[in-house]
């Protein structure tokens, strides 16, 4: 038997909206073509299947279809076989996760990581700014004439 749309996002037949979109969020940039170490041929075919299991389970009225053609029911659920691939799939697919992604932690979040080339400038560019400003401030202070010090701290 093929895989389920539920196996190949990872997720089970339960899950909502919002675990679903999450699902492929994270598959699609584990497996897009342009970011992944994987051969563009691997990561071409799973970024194919990821966009058609989310392009039917996102939307209800195909998703109620789907679920009706896999024969499943959310008021009685008597196979196990698709929550145990769920479950074989998800694990298989974080062992094979490619070394310039980020790890989660348990708790959900990124961990952390060092700052990216841009942020680094963007940091840069803040503290130039701040320094041209107080550079500024005492520049037209002195050329106005006012005192640099107030006459309580003044010699």
């Amino acid at each position: 038997m093929s895989k389920t749309h539920y196996a190949i996002l990872g997720i089970t037949p339960w899950a909502s909206e919002i675990d679903i979109r999450r699902a492929y969020r994270d598959l699609s940039k584990l497996y897009h073509p342009d970011t992944t170490q994987l051969s563009k041929d691997v990561a071409v075919e799973n970024f194919q299947q990821i966009n058609a299991a989310y392009a039917i389970l996102s939307n209800a009225e195909r998703r109620s279809q789907y679920d009706r053609l896999i024969q499943f029911s959310r008021f009685q659920y008597t196979s196990s076989n698709i929550s145990d691939n769920v479950i074989d799939n998800a694990t298989k697919s974080r062992s094979q996760v490619p070394k310039n992604l980020q790890t989660l932690d348990n708790d959900g979040l990124p961990s952390e990581r060092p700052l990216s080339g841009g942020e680094l400038f963007a940091l840069l560019l803040i503290s130039a700014t701040l320094v041209a400003c107080l550079v500024l401030v005492v520049l037209v202070a002195w050329l106005r004439g006012d005192p640099l010090f107030p006459q309580a701290i003044a010699p």
